[in-house]
Order: structure tokens, then sequence, then C-alpha cells
């Protein structure tokens, strides 16, 4: 498929599917706060969160003091972020073509949406371009060795039917260090961890998202369904 037709298809995809409903808490998550503070995000830090959807990430850095900017290729959702986070700067454009200079960002994240690029070594490469030489990047990414997977028991997200290719963390390693990063620190995404999570399809999915929640706690990080990548620039 050309390339751009396939941007086309993906973006209306999630303008029209992924983000038809759009809600905001009044509250900042407190996942999303804890998460920022684990990466260090500080005040006057220069943020960019690439597929950023509606900002909650970026919210929770509004309130560590941060400037934020973020990128999606949603025009509902940049529009989403621009109404809750005026003092930002959002564009609707595709992580390949960063509308930003050079050396501009402290932190740059890219999380779980990374699987669902087109070229995501060109959308890494173009994070390297503006992030500063010191910066940090975070990406989460899901992981094709995750064990419910493996059993044939999850097939994937419901973004599939736009785009989603899942790799397995050795793969990811790879295509990070040929776009010039080099990962430093791993974890898991333990934020199905919570009741929100297990009751989100009601009482009669209770019981196995309960056990997948408590599962993951105790696997190792191969078996894991996302993990969390702290990389930095590679020097040379």
């Amino acid at each position: 498929m050309d390339r751009n037709k396939e941007e086309q298809n993906i973006k209306e995809f999630y303008d029209s599917v992924y983000y038809k409903e759009i809600t905001h808490s009044v509250k900042v998550s407190s996942y999303q706060l804890r998460l920022a503070k684990k990466l260090g995000v500080v005040a006057n830090d220069n943020v960019l969160d690439v597929a950023c959807g509606t900002g909650e990430f970026l919210r929770a850095c509004g309130v560590l003091g941060a400037k934020v900017s973020g990128v999606d290729l949603s025009d509902k959702a940049i529009n989403s972020c621009k109404a809750v986070l005026p003092y930002g700067e959002f564009h609707s454009c595709s992580a390949e073509r960063l509308p930003f200079e050079n050396d501009s960002f402290d932190v740059v994240t890219c999380l779980g949406s990374l699987e669902h690029f087109i070229n995501p070594v060109e959308s890494l490469k173009e994070m390297v371009r503006v992030a500063k030489p010191t910066a940090k990047f975070v990406i989460l990414v899901p992981n094709k060795d995750f064990l419910t997977r493996k059993l044939r028991l999850y097939s994937g997200t419901y973004q599939v039917d736009a785009k989603e290719e899942v790799r397995t963390l050795d793969e990811w390693n790879d295509l990070f260090i040929s776009a010039g990063i080099v990962v430093n620190h791993r974890w898991k995404d333990l934020h199905v961890v919570s009741f929100s999570w297990i009751l989100l399809n009601g009482w009669r999915s209770m019981l196995p998202r309960l056990f997948q929640a408590l599962a993951l706690c105790v696997w190792p990080l191969k078996w894991q369904y996302q993990v969390f990548h702290l990389a930095s620039i590679k020097k040379f």
C-alpha cells in the first residue's frame, strides 16, 4: 500500500474509532504522575510525548512544572490536548516528521505507540534529532514473548485493525540501536494491577483479569505484556 494512503487509513481509524469518545478526568492520573516522577521530570524541563493521545502523561508533567509538547496523528486527540493543556505546544502529524528544532527536549517519551508506527526506526531517529544530547528517552512497547500471547490466550489490541507490529525484547533492542539510542534500564509495566483494569469488562471477566494482573507481578521481564525502556543517545 502507498505510504500516504496507509497513514491516512491509520489516521481515520484513530479519529473515528479509537478517539470516538474522549473524556477527561478532573484529577490528573496518579499512575501518570508516578511515572513522571520516576523519570525525574522537574520544573522547566522540556518534555515531548510522541503519539501523545489526549495528553494524560503530559498533564502529569505539567503539574510538575515542565514545559510540554506533543504530537499525534489524530486531529481529535490533538484538539483535546489543546483544550486541556493550553500552555503546551501540540501538532497533528506523523512521528517521522517532527515539527521541532534540533536539540530541543530534555525528555522524549513514546508510551505504548511505537508498535503502530509505519516506520518506527525513522520515527526514533526524529526523536533523537529533536532531543538534547543528554536527553532521557522513555519508550513503552509490547513484548512478543508475553506468556499469555504465547499460550494463544491473547491476540493483541483492537488497534491491530489499523497497524500493530509486536517484537521481542531483543528485537526492540536491536531496533533502538539502529536508530541511535541505547537502553540503560528496563522495567515492568504494571498499570493493570488496579481495580479499574480488573473490573473493566464487568464481573464475568474479573477472575481471569485478576489472575493476569497478579501473574504480571511475579513473571520475569521476558514474559511481561509491556516493558518500559529508559534510553539515551548512543555515544560514537
